[in-house]
């Protein structure tokens, strides 16, 4: 008995159904000649035949009858494995996405829209308590983080370059330039609680006022951006932030530039829904990166 092969099957059940080689090509999309030859390997390769050729057309025989239910139920096995194929090219399900507040509130939600336009039978649900969304846990699928994680079974990417500068609110700094002596001498800070202090913002703070207390301090980025708005003092901040605030810079570059990690549990690496989200989550860090990076503001 010859090799069976199951891509003849479709050739079996086209003649079945119409009755003659011609048909049977149009229905395939294929040659008379191909069809021909693939049933021809169907009956040798079984060693019964199929057809009883006439003139005006193909009849089954007995034995092609009796193989007619196991070649329907192949055609229906293939169109289930295509279908199913068709749904993980779309992604479906849930995934948890951890980030910061700020990026979630000004880049990523805003973006979410053209993602589940494209993937509708996705569901997302965004952290942005970092301190309490784990992906070692499994408190979330993946993170868009500041800190690289060191240790856990995780892939961790590079996605783009978070820059900071010092800000003021355009009242402070026309003040700040009418002051004498030098705005530098006199310039009030706006710092960062005690509990902060690992932040590399409020260490760079540390730095600048040399042991002096700063005019005010609070525990929060949108406290900082507050505070600066009402005219306050200086603050470092993200620039992406800053800008959006209506601050205009003092210095754009003060040397605290931070990567931006994409995070993804190895686990789940490989699955179409995390996949399609990750993809998402670079494109939106790449498309904003001039943002980001100080070069421009946000867009409306």
């Amino acid at each position: 008995m010859d090799r069976l092969h199951l891509d003849d099957a479709p050739a079996f059940l086209a003649i079945a159904r119409t009755g003659t080689l011609t048909a049977a090509a149009k229905n395939l999309g294929t040659g008379v000649a191909t069809v021909s030859r693939r049933i021809e390997r169907l009956e040798h390769a079984l060693g019964v035949p199929l057809f009883v050729r006439h003139q005006t057309g193909y009849r089954l025989t007995d034995e092609g009858q009796a193989l007619l239910p196991r070649a329907e139920a192949l055609e229906e096995a293939a169109e289930s494995f295509r279908s199913n194929a068709a749904q993980e090219a779309e992604a479906t399900g849930h995934v948890r996405i951890a980030t910061a507040e700020n990026f979630a509130n000004l880049l990523i939600l805003p973006s979410l829209p053209r993602l589940l336009e494209t993937h509708p039978d996705l569901t997302l649900e965004v952290l942005t308590d970092i301190a309490t969304s784990n992906l070692h846990r499994r408190d979330a699928d993946l993170a868009v983080r500041m800190v690289r994680p060191d240790r856990g079974n995780l892939t961790v990417r590079k996605i783009g370059i978070l820059g900071y500068g010092l800000y003021g609110s355009q009242a402070y700094l026309a003040q700040r330039a009418s002051m004498t002596p030098s705005p530098i001498s006199g310039d009030h800070f706006i710092g960062w609680s005690e509990r902060q202090q690992m932040l590399p913002a409020a260490q760079w703070m540390e730095r600048k006022l040399k042991g002096d207390a700063p005019s005010i301090v609070t525990s929060s980025l949108m406290g900082q951006v507050s505070a600066a708005q009402a005219g306050l003092g200086l603050a470092v901040l993200p620039h992406f932030l800053a800008t959006h605030a209506g601050l205009q810079a003092v210095s754009s570059d003060i040397g605290l530039d931070q990567p931006i990690w994409l995070v993804v549990h190895s686990d789940l690496a490989t699955s179409r829904r995390i996949r399609v989200v990750a993809e998402h989550m670079t494109k939106v860090i790449e498309y904003h990166s001039d943002q980001l990076r100080g070069r421009a503001a946000l867009p409306n």
